[in-house]
């Protein structure tokens, strides 16, 4: 299993703001600090300001902020939020990937078993767990 980089930068970003939740942040300046390009960093940040995770205020003083406390940033909802797939093997959606499937495919039910267990894992610990 492998996140996606969005995913890592995700978390990193979330990580850095909770750190510096006293100080109103750009995306340059996570960029620099977090040693991610600016441009990935902008598709992180405008699905981050579309939740109540991170606020974005526009203008001279602008900047990003944390928009949530870390106790109330569940790590398990935001792996969801930003894995738009976790289908770790192609059958699990698309059948047509296997010519051995046939009916109820024993491996496809215990792949997604973990998988669950896996995105489960995660929703026990809360952002304020990894500071």
């Amino acid at each position: 299993m492998q996140l996606s980089k969005f995913t890592d930068y995700t978390f990193r970003v979330l990580i850095y703001m909770a750190m510096h939740q006293d100080e109103l942040c750009t995306v340059e300046q996570l960029a620099n600090v977090l040693q991610v390009s600016e441009h990935h960093l902008k598709k992180v940040i405008h699905k981050l300001a579309k939740t109540d995770y991170l606020i974005s205020m526009k203008g001279r003083a602008g900047g990003l902020r944390l928009g949530l406390q870390p106790e109330q940033i569940n790590l398990g909802d935001v792996l969801k939020l930003t894995e738009d797939t976790m289908n770790i093997v192609t059958c699990l959606h698309d059948q047509d990937t296997c010519a051995f499937i046939t009916g109820e495919c024993k491996l496809k039910w215990i792949i997604g078993q973990a998988l669950e267990r896996f995105i489960e894992e995660f929703s026990h610990y809360t952002l304020k767990d990894i500071l």
